[in-house]
């Protein structure tokens, strides 16, 4: 996809994936980051979500830079509700920016992604918003 095939996809669903948030899932987690919260037993982490369809973000990415330089550059994160073990969580992902200038190294790209995340009663779960950079 070049900048303006992406312009033209801001605000549509590139691809949406689903992932059921399973206990050894969640244990594992909370062992990473290293949180013994009890809590985590019966319910994510908030930012668990984040890794819902990590993987076909990040392919995605590298087949849209004009290199093989990424850079994440944030991530802004919304949670409405608990996800509990057990559910199945939908990450929509959608292009909800895209600008380019030029740097010292060559041009820049900057994507700003959007992810909206359900649960199977198709309720808000979160939303987040990351910038990827590229040049």
């Amino acid at each position: 996809m070049d900048i303006d095939e992406l312009k033209g996809r801001l605000g549509t669903e590139l691809w949406a994936v689903e992932f059921e948030i399973e206990k050894g899932l969640v244990r594992r987690f909370v062992q990473a980051v290293d949180d013994p919260n009890p809590r985590w037993q019966v319910t994510a982490p908030p930012t668990l979500v984040l890794t819902v369809g990590i993987d076909q973000i990040q392919q995605w990415q590298a087949s849209v830079s004009p290199s093989a330089t990424l850079l994440h550059g944030g991530t802004e994160l919304e949670c409405y509700q608990p996800v509990k073990v057990g559910d199945v969580i939908r990450a929509s992902v959608a292009v909800a920016g895209v600008r380019e200038r030029p740097g010292k190294m060559g041009r820049m790209l900057f994507i700003t992604l959007e992810t909206s995340y359900t649960n199977q009663r198709q309720e808000a779960v979160a939303r987040s918003r990351q910038l990827v950079m590229s040049y």
